[in-house]
């Protein structure tokens, strides 16, 4: 039996570490005997000398971070159901009821007019270092698979070329060239570039200017995310930059205008600035507003995302979406990707992915049973595999249509621009090198795009790109062999009854059924 859930006081992401490591207190996280001439490795120790900035998974930049905590249920905790008979969507023959005609396209949207190849998306990736040092490699390679992608928030006011109006925002280079790079290697129409706002960016004006300058059809508003229950953050190590985010209205701390800080700056006492977002205030009479002036702005598509809140600000999320007649809301669950976020927050706030997807299926079969609205749904936290993504879509079947991942497909593209380095280099590792030296012989989807794209445009692929693309073929291929034995072959005949509970605990907490009681009725009709 688990004693605790949580794993305190030591971590990789803190760069902390006990000296005891075999011998810990539970609820503490310290060692069982703590020593006076200890160098302070562990989070405590570490933190009587670096304080606040151990609150955060380091270092900032060139890591994403996920919790560690164990939950009492997660997806793990519930098996795939398949069958030997029948088929839907195809007719019930071996010789067409194969996996590669499993259709996972999806359309959504009060229109359907938003199309993916396949049902997910990287649901909001904004202003830290490691998006914008990946973004060539997420865009490409998201643009090219037909699925989604979402700029995250601050990427405005972070921008240090951005040109400001009024206070309002009329010219910019890094969100310009985010939505170019998405725009430019779409196909057929497959797939959106997303531009999602906080309080922040709404003030600098960052969705009229995406509509009206960039061409935007999908706006995302943003209550939250499951990583934090507070605004966004990065770190700043430059001081004319710190002061700059300070005119724009960020929270910057200390506060980079004090001469006091500039010395203690110059000096060397710290060497990072925090800037922070501030948290939103949501209300119905403000929510509304915003909406109208959206749609008067020209948004065709507006979307919702929200975090891991308590229960209530789930069904307020659900119901405004429904009201107001929103294209999709995104649920992300606590201990979620980020780039910075507090490490204990993200630990120990919020409602887990499980947890919190079933509420919300909960919720919206409530609207859909009185005959109202529902948007479509996608699920967020902690989603990496087929498996996962299979189990995410049929937990919240039939509303929930896209799976949210923002960590995977960043790993996907970071491996897949380091090895193309590596290339360029003539240093291809070992471990690598075993496929070959070059792109052609190393990346299995290579010779697909090539034929596809022509040689030229293949030639200015970048591997970052290559990495997203190809992680995304060996998801569509896996789930496409999941469905196929569940014998659905498109997403919308995904259901419920498609997963087993593994424990009472699950089933309690999901209402899908428990393994042993699953299709009772079927059986007893069988057998009699």
């Amino acid at each position: 039996m688990i004693a605790t859930f949580s794993k305190t006081n030591a971590t990789a992401a803190t760069l902390t570490k006990n000296r005891t490591e075999g011998s810990v207190v539970p609820s503490s996280g310290m060692c069982v005997t703590c020593v006076d001439g200890c160098i302070g490795m562990c989070e405590i120790g570490k933190s009587a000398y670096r304080g606040h900035e151990v609150i955060y998974p380091q270092p900032f930049g060139v890591i994403t971070t996920a919790a560690e905590k164990a939950y009492p249920v997660d997806y793990s905790h519930f098996s795939i159901m398949g069958t030997a008979t029948g088929a839907h969507g195809v007719p019930a023959d071996s010789d067409k009821a194969i996996f590669p005609a499993v259709n996972l396209e999806v359309r959504f949207g009060r229109d359907k007019g938003i199309k993916f190849r396949r049902p997910w998306i990287i649901p909001g990736i904004g202003s830290t270092n490691i998006a914008k040092n990946n973004w060539e490699g997420l865009a490409i390679g998201a643009a090219l698979a037909g699925t989604g992608l979402t700029i995250g928030e601050n990427v405005v006011g972070m921008d240090p070329d951005a040109v400001f109006k009024d206070g309002r925002v009329v010219d910019t280079v890094d969100l310009k060239r985010r939505v170019q790079l998405y725009k430019e290697h779409q196909r057929d129409g497959y797939g959106a570039i997303v531009v999602q706002a906080n309080i922040e960016d709404t003030r600098l004006g960052t969705h009229e200017y995406a509509i009206e300058k960039l061409g935007v059809e999908c706006v995302e508003l943003k209550w939250g995310q499951g990583a934090k229950n507070i605004g966004g953050e990065v770190k700043i190590r430059d001081l004319a930059k710190a002061q700059t985010l300070h005119k724009r209205g960020y929270l910057v701390l200390p506060d980079p205008t004090l001469p006091e800080v500039i010395k203690e700056y110059e000096r060397g006492t710290f060497k990072e600035f925090e800037r922070h977002s501030r948290v939103g205030m949501v209300t119905e009479e403000s929510f509304a507003a915003r909406i109208e002036a959206l749609r008067k702005a020209g948004a065709k598509y507006i979307f919702l995302k929200t975090g891991a809140y308590r229960p209530a600000d789930l069904a307020r999320a659900v119901m405004f979406a429904s009201r107001y007649k929103l294209d999709l809301l995104t649920v992300d669950g606590a201990g979620g990707g980020t780039g910075m976020s507090p490490w204990r927050m993200m630990n120990e706030w919020g409602m887990p992915p499980v947890y919190l997807h079933s509420l919300l299926y909960r919720y919206a079969k409530r609207l859909a049973d009185r005959g109202e609205y529902v948007p479509a749904l996608a699920v967020a936290g902690g989603f990496a595999f087929e498996d996962q993504i299979f189990k995410g879509l049929a937990m919240g079947a039939p509303f929930v249509k896209l799976v949210g991942m923002a960590r995977a497909p960043i790993a996907a593209a970071m491996v897949g621009k380091t090895i193309g380095r590596t290339i360029d280099e003539n240093q291809v590792p070992v471990y690598v090198e075993r496929f070959g030296t070059s792109k052609e012989e190393i990346f299995v989807t290579a010779g697909q795009l090539r034929r596809e794209l022509g040689e030229k445009a293949f030639e200015k692929l970048p591997t970052g790109a290559l990495g997203l693309y190809t992680y995304y073929e060996r998801l569509d291929q896996g789930l496409r062999q999941l469905m196929a034995g569940s014998r659905k072959f498109a997403v919308e005949y995904l259901s419920r009854d498609d997963l087993a509970a593994l424990t009472r605990e699950a089933a309690d907490v999901s209402g899908i059924r428990y393994i042993m009681d699953v299709d009772q009725e079927e059986v007893d009709s069988i057998l009699g």
